[in-house]
């Protein structure tokens, strides 16, 4: 072949990519045969590797539930793959992802508890409005152990250790909102708790720029309306399924036990900043990852990917 034949199929194949059309592969050259054998079993076995797409929903027990993603076999895109490489072989398979129809901002002002009961992951939320001398401990033991979690913290304490809330961000945590000076937002109107509320979000957007997405009320005290109003404010309220109680001082033994005898997929897990917490949580993450569950931030855990 002649150089200047060459150029040319250079300079076609060039403009044809520029107009975003892909040329041929091999595989893509492969002509579909419904009644090849290969093809029949693809269609035959696909229904137990697809998943159904679940909608977010509200709960009669958890209330505000996040969905979650399904796929379904492409069985042409199958067939070529497995075709090319000439034998069935389930790994070869080509899904495509279904997303849920209604996702968790479609749905009215409700607190969460978990994520979804099919996602084998679990977040550790960090409630924060004391304890500052145990959490540069507690953000060295999480980066070595490469898990992100959420921290939920005070206004007021936003105010005295700016330095923790901006190195807690910078390390690639999650902040949340837990309200100003750890009151009892159940004894709150919606006006009273909307100001307590801005009145915390205006310090950490003060410090990190970044709208405050999570709200945890103190001590999980709350009412309708202040569900409503952070819901209001684009704030989702968030509440736990496994609680630690470190902050009644527990033996690290008792700590440990009582997160793994009650982890489940969607877990949050709820602790503090406290000397019981440090000398627990490489274990306890060790155990969590053993029992083959990722520890992720909130945002992750309520996301609809699997």
């Amino acid at each position: 072949m002649s150089f200047r034949i060459v150029g040319l199929l250079f300079i076609c194949l060039s403009f044809f990519t520029g107009l975003g059309l892909a040329y041929l592969t091999v595989n893509e050259a492969v002509t579909v045969n419904k009644d090849d054998s290969l093809y029949q079993k693809i269609e035959s076995e696909k229904s137990n590797y697809e998943w159904e797409a679940e909608d977010a929903k509200i709960d009669s027990v958890w209330k505000k539930t996040p969905g979650i993603v399904g796929r379904t076999v492409d069985v042409e895109a199958s067939y070529k793959k497995m075709k090319k490489e000439g034998n069935y072989d389930p790994k070869l398979l080509v899904y495509k992802l279904v997303r849920p129809k209604v996702s968790l901002e479609d749905l009215p002002a409700s607190p969460i508890y978990r994520g979804h009961p099919e996602k084998q992951m679990v977040s550790l939320l960090i409630n924060v409005s004391w304890g500052e001398e145990y959490i540069p401990d507690m953000v060295e033991i999480l980066n070595k152990h490469q898990v992100k979690a959420t921290f939920f913290i005070d206004g007021a304490f936003a105010n005295d250790f700016t330095h923790l809330v901006q190195m807690i961000e910078e390390e690639g945590h999650t902040l949340g909102s837990h309200g100003y000076k750890h009151k009892d937002m159940a004894q709150m109107s919606k006006q009273e708790a909307r100001n307590n509320l801005e009145q915390a979000n205006d310090l950490l957007f003060a410090l990190t720029k970044e709208e405050i997405k999570y709200f945890a009320p103190p001590s999980g005290s709350f009412n309708t309306g202040t569900v409503e109003v952070a819901d209001e404010m684009g704030m989702e309220t968030i509440l736990w399924t496994v609680d630690t109680i470190d902050w009644k001082k527990p033996t690290k033994d008792v700590l440990i036990s009582r997160v793994m005898n009650k982890i489940h997929n969607g877990a949050t897990i709820l602790m503090h900043p406290t000397q019981v917490t440090v000398d627990s949580l490489p274990v306890l993450i060790e155990k969590i990852k053993a029992k083959e569950y990722k520890i992720s931030s909130l945002p992750k855990l309520l996301s609809e990917e699997r």
